[in-house]
């Protein structure tokens, strides 16, 4: 989840601002900001731009991460304000997997394997936070770079796969995700231009408020 925010001075920008609030064993200061960091370095790197009212406006996210480890359930089911995201962070995690509390979410749980060494894992739940789901479509070969959204178990091009070597669909031949990027198709899904703003402000995504304790 996030709050949307246009500038009109200056360079003409609209702001994506997200705060995670980190919990849980395996959460810490340094991989608190490295999430932050590689969610705003990924969702960034498109440097993408905005038709609204008539100018262009260019899309910024801005991350903050924070390890809490004082964080209470009271906290995170009181929270009003859009930009804030509570996440725990474990080493184990059932099914093996990370997950939001929802498509259009601020809540979720980690597995720290999966957001280790620069993993797209952080920037794909994110967008989940915002309201994009999986594409319908999963085989994408054919299609160079998978977009961000797409998940494990996509079929894509060889040199996206775990192993090149290894024909699709096998163990190894689907997509792995450290080689999937934002597209400016991901920014456009977003749908920055039919938010309601109110005084140049607009939340993006919704309040799942939800307090994990370790599986």
């Amino acid at each position: 989840m996030g709050e949307v925010t246009i500038i009109e001075e200056d360079h003409h920008q609209v702001i994506i601002r997200s705060v995670f609030h980190f919990y849980g064993n395996a959460a810490d200061e340094e991989i608190s900001k490295t999430i932050a960091d590689d969610i705003a370095s990924q969702w960034n790197e498109p440097a993408a731009t905005i038709l609204l009212r008539k100018k262009w406006y260019a899309i910024r996210f801005i991350i903050e991460g924070y390890y809490r480890p004082e964080l209470t359930s009271e906290e995170v089911f009181t929270n009003t304000d859009p930009v804030n995201n509570y996440f725990r962070i474990e080493n184990f995690a059932a099914g093996n997997i990370s997950f939001v509390d929802g498509i259009g979410s601020n809540t979720g749980y980690f597995l720290r394997e999966n957001i280790l060494h620069h993993s797209t894992t952080g920037a794909h739940e994110y967008g989940h936070t915002l309201g994009l789901e999986h594409p319908g479509d999963l085989d994408y070969r054919g299609r160079g770079v998978p977009g961000l959204m797409y998940p494990r178990g996509t079929l894509v091009d060889p040199e996206f796969q775990y192993d090149p070597s290894v024909p699709a669909g096998q163990k190894g031949g689907t997509l792995n995700p450290f080689k999937r990027k934002v597209l400016i198709s991901d920014i456009e899904d977003l749908k920055i231009d039919k938010l309601g703003f109110a005084d140049n402000r607009a939340p993006l995504g919704e309040f799942t408020s939800v307090w994990h304790d370790a599986h």
